[in-house]
């Protein structure tokens, strides 16, 4: 096997730390060479994980030089077509890590047979997951539908099984050119530019991450349970993109939190359980991603409407809460959670705007889209999911801003032009007569009234 090249095929894993299927590779080949391949219909709807993704390229690149590894990116049609081309030669082996969304899982399966029958080695490893997905189930063996019982037994599998041992990337002979054909990071860039915004905030690195996870731990996660839901504190620890692109192993994490024995540890850790059990639910229950888990609600009586939606998106909707978070979302790529639940809620519940829209533009612009999470997420918001929040419990946009931005800090920083209104007024700003602010002009009406939607609203869920 020494003689053959290796390949390792790149997906949501730039790290060197906890990458089972380049630390394997390196081990087994003199020469290892690591491949990304850019699907660009992957990326469709996807612009601001395409700046993620090429600023990671460049960063991990320079890393696995160290190693003797040359990172090549190679664009695709489909995986299918590419790998049924490259399999007619038998003089390399492969190796990649699970992505743990249903059709990834489903071409690992094509991809093994395609491999097996062309008699070329190959291993696949377990991925960004404490536990596989199969692995956590009730004891009649179905799959888990809520999330606390889910969670108390992932908890206890995890512990009875112990985290992987970290095995470490070898250094390889030397460094090699494998495939002709391909392109560079920019490349991978979107054509609108509104991505590059981001530098400003983020540096997509595995350094970066594990030097936020040690901030985190050292600094936040002891008043982590209470400050997480305070938009203006930095109270999270904003490693969401990091672990969905993989520069980060949620074993890393689960590892270094259970080493301090500090009152935020246990919260923060079932955080990345719902990660571990959104996993499961789409995969076990696939429908969910693009339909309502529950069946009920395909009967509910959801509006199209491009104005209000127009209006959410840019954070015009006159709830300043609400806009406060589409403009962080658009600004940043990511946004505080608290404020995605509210303006989540607002959409389904007060807009009665379905949730795939919402969905659809969180794809878009999030950092740390996951098919997983954010599917989860939004039906969670919308009622119509797994172990969801009842679709009677409206969020009111006006308690929710004055509860937990209560000095208006959060509100101000993204929505400028209320900076100058009293506190009193921050979350309601109609209700003030400064006379150097005029509703209408220099902030939008709000586009609904809340009492009005909140009524007609339990009147549509009534008629499911």
């Amino acid at each position: 096997m020494k003689k053959k090249i290796g390949i390792v095929w790149l997906r949501d894993d730039f790290r060197s730390s906890n990458n089972l299927a380049l630390a394997k590779a390196s081990k087994s080949h003199d020469e290892v060479v690591a491949l990304y391949l850019f699907k660009e219909k992957k990326f469709f709807s996807q612009e601001a994980q395409q700046w993620w993704v090429y600023k990671s390229l460049k960063n991990f690149r320079k890393k696995l030089i160290f190693f003797n590894i040359n990172l090549q990116i190679v664009k695709v049609e489909s995986y299918k077509n590419f790998f049924d081309k490259i399999s007619s030669k038998n003089d390399f082996s492969i190796y990649w890590n699970k992505v743990y969304e249903p059709n990834y899982l489903k071409f690992d399966n094509y991809l093994s047979n395609k491999l097996r029958d062309k008699e070329i080695h190959f291993q696949i490893f377990k991925g960004n997951i404490l536990n596989e997905i199969n692995e956590v189930k009730k004891n009649d063996g179905t799959p888990f539908k809520v999330f606390t019982p889910f969670w108390r037994n992932a908890e206890r599998h995890y512990l009875d099984k112990g985290p992987i041992v970290d095995k470490k990337i070898t250094k390889c002979l030397k460094k090699i050119t494998y495939f002709k054909d391909e392109i560079s990071e920019e490349k991978i860039l979107p054509k609108k530019k509104w991505v590059l915004k981001f530098e400003k905030y983020w540096e997509p690195t595995e350094e970066t991450a594990i030097k936020e996870l040690n901030k985190f731990i050292k600094e936040k996660i002891e008043n982590y349970s209470t400050h997480r839901n305070y938009p203006n504190i930095q109270g999270t620890s904003k490693l969401s993109p990091f672990i969905k692109h993989g520069q980060i192993h949620v074993e890393k994490i689960w590892i270094e939190c259970s080493k301090y024995n500090k009152k935020g540890t246990n919260k923060y850790l079932a955080e990345i359980g719902w990660r571990e059990f959104s996993h499961t639910l789409i995969n076990h229950f696939p429908h969910m991603i693009a339909n309502n888990y529950s069946k009920k609600f395909d009967n509910f009586p959801w509006e199209k409407n491009s104005k209000f939606l127009k209006a959410w998106k840019s954070g015009m909707t006159g709830y300043p809460i609400v806009d406060a978070g589409m403009r962080e979302l658009y600004a940043t790529g990511w946004m505080h959670n608290r404020v995605r639940m509210i303006v989540g809620s607002f959409l389904v519940k007060h807009l009665l705007i379905d949730w795939r829209e919402g969905e659809k533009y969180f794809r878009n612009c999030l950092l740390d889209y996951s098919e997983a999470n954010n599917v989860s997420g939004w039906q969670w918001v919308a009622g119509s999911g797994a172990d969801a929040a009842p679709y009677f419990r409206i969020f009111n946009p006006i308690l929710q801003g004055e509860k937990f931005d209560k000095e208006g800090h959060y509100v101000k920083k993204w929505v400028p032009e209320l900076k100058k209104l009293p506190k009193k007024f921050i979350h309601k700003p109609w209700e003030s007569n400064e006379q150097n602010f005029k509703l209408g002009k220099d902030y939008p009406f709000p586009i609904v009234k809340h009492e009005e939607a909140r009524a007609k609203a339990l009147n549509a869920f009534k008629k499911i």
